[in-house]
């Protein structure tokens, strides 16, 4: 298994980090380390090689999908006796100001799939569940196939169009 990111940790220095959007900023500032620390999620950064700065990160957590979410052609193929499905949450996903514009956001989320591929081989996951802070990010997942979660402001993607793409 190869990786283009690594786990967040005390050596990477998270204050000049900077997407632009304070939601992700601060998070990443001042909640990450101490989420990953509490095992309530997982935060992985991608490091310029050349400057040692962390262009990008993402998190990902265990998380559920309510059936009564699904859309109808999934639903169908699921058991009835499940209340909601396992899933994970790639909960933020940001880019660096300085390296926005390069494909770092497509590296990031092929990295971040890659990751939850290679956990639903070891642990049950129907899907990658998204929760886009807003309409630009709800684009840049629908462009990689996210489908809407009705009345959520949620988006999926199937493990098993996830597994199309690494095997």
């Amino acid at each position: 298994m190869s990786y283009l990111t690594i786990p967040l940790d005390s050596k990477h220095n998270r204050e000049n980090f900077s997407c632009g959007k304070d939601l992700l900023d601060n998070y990443f500032w001042t909640q990450a380390k101490q989420d990953v620390k509490r095992k309530l999620s997982a935060c992985f950064v991608l490091v310029d090689n050349e400057t040692g700065k962390i262009s990008g990160y993402y998190t990902l957590s265990s998380s559920s999908i309510s059936n009564d979410l699904i859309p109808e052609s999934f639903k169908k193929k699921l058991p009835k006796s499940y209340s909601s499905v396992p899933a994970v949450l790639l909960g933020r996903l940001a880019v660096d100001k300085n390296f926005q514009g390069k494909g770092i956001g497509k590296l990031l989320l092929i990295d971040s799939l890659k990751r939850c591929h290679d956990t639903s081989k070891s642990v049950g996951t129907f899907a990658v569940v998204v929760d886009p802070l807003d309409k630009e990010a709800e684009k840049f997942y629908k462009k990689y196939g996210f489908i809407s979660l009705p009345d959520s402001g949620k988006m999926f993607l199937p493990m098993k169009t996830i597994e199309e793409l690494f095997e």
